[in-house]
């Protein structure tokens, strides 16, 4: 797992995309910078399962009538006429089709008669943390899932498909399986908790071992990833919440209590980004501590530097005037004295030694 700092625009949230102004509720109009769509279509019986790749909404229809569940996959939003068509052929609501085009929503779950939608955001590269929206509609007999592009934490579910062993996942219905989706998005967030704290320890081990230039803008940048967990989290748990509150049909009591192991993962990373977060502000507040008290010990010893040198640069600035003792006796007959040279010397090292163990003897030093 890599040990770079997030950049700067890693760190920022994306920001939500909206329709124009004054649009009629459910217009979809897509993102120029949206990835083409491919759609990956797994039909699913408790005998076993099967994938379709580059498949087509005719695949679709044909293949739906003969297995108990499907699972539509789109990667790509660019499309927006076959996003409506796949919202006609399953029945799912234009706003909630709206939200899936426009991304950047915040994670929430809505309900209907015969579908739920759930919108959240998931880690799709654990590399480079990239977040992703991915949008999950859910009804009796489907699951269907939008992503804005290519990747997914959803290999584990692929594999568990095809097992030759039996799987539950085959064997119940559109709901378990939209369980398990909704699990693999949560779940995709340890490796980048783990990630975070491994940089945290890193850092506050070099801050012990020496201050550097670059660690408190490196801690604000980690501050900044933790921010962006947070406010990606805390509405993820929200939206498992509703889910678990919910009395719609297509939500079985059974898969309620795996949902509720769902949430409890919600809540542990959610408690651990914060005292990620609070951690690295108070290494914020230590590496200025540290600074501040560094920047001290240089100003006492240069303080106490100019304190020993004060009395000498005034005795050497009398010495060094011009007194002619041939004029007169006040001035300055010790000019002509044979030791003059070491006894002013000596003299001066004995004020810088005194004014030393006057310091010593205040504890100043």
């Amino acid at each position: 797992m890599p040990d770079s700092v997030p950049s700067r625009d890693a760190g920022r949230m994306r920001a939500k995309k909206h329709s124009p102004i004054g649009a009629s509720p459910g217009t979809l109009i897509a993102d120029p910078t949206a990835q083409k769509p491919i759609l990956t279509l797994t039909v699913i019986s408790p005998a076993g399962s099967k994938t379709f790749s580059n498949a087509s909404v005719d695949d679709v229809r044909r293949e739906r009538g003969h297995w108990p569940l499907v699972w539509l996959d789109c990667s790509g939003l660019a499309d927006v006429g076959l996003v409506q068509e796949i919202g006609q052929l399953f029945g799912l609501h234009p706003l909630s089709l709206e939200d899936t085009v426009n991304t950047g929503q915040r994670p929430k779950a809505d309900f209907f008669d015969t579908n739920v939608f759930v919108v959240l955001t998931m880690i799709d590269d654990h590399i480079t943390n990239r977040p992703e929206q991915i949008s999950v509609f859910f009804g009796s007999d489907f699951v269907v899932t939008f992503q804005e592009r290519e990747g997914d934490p959803f290999d584990p579910v692929r594999k568990r498909l095809e097992a030759a062993t039996a799987s539950r996942l085959r064997a119940k219905k559109a709901d378990y399986l939209a369980y398990a989706l909704i699990d693999a998005i949560v779940d995709s967030y340890f490796p980048c908790i783990e990630q975070l704290n491994g940089q945290i320890d890193a850092i506050e081990d070099e801050i012990l071992t020496g201050l550097g230039k670059d660690q408190v803008g490196r801690l604000h940048l980690l501050r900044r990833r933790a921010g962006q967990l947070k406010r990606a989290l805390w509405p993820t748990r929200d939206a498992i919440a509703a889910l678990l509150r919910s009395d719609s049909v297509v939500i079985t009591p059974e898969t309620k209590i795996y949902l509720n192991d769902t949430y409890d993962h919600a809540i542990s990373q959610l408690e651990a980004v914060e005292s990620a977060r609070d951690m690295l502000t108070g290494l914020i507040e230590m590496h200025l501590s540290l600074s501040q008290a560094r920047t001290n010990d240089v100003i006492s010893f240069l303080t106490i530097v100019s304190a020993v040198f004060i009395p000498l640069t005034f005795l050497a600035g009398i010495w060094g005037m011009n007194f002619d003792p041939d004029k007169s006796p006040f001035n300055m007959p010790e000019l002509e004295s044979y030791y003059g040279y070491p006894a002013a010397l000596g003299f001066m090292a004995l004020v810088a030694l005194l004014t030393i163990c006057f310091f010593k003897w205040k504890k100043w030093i």
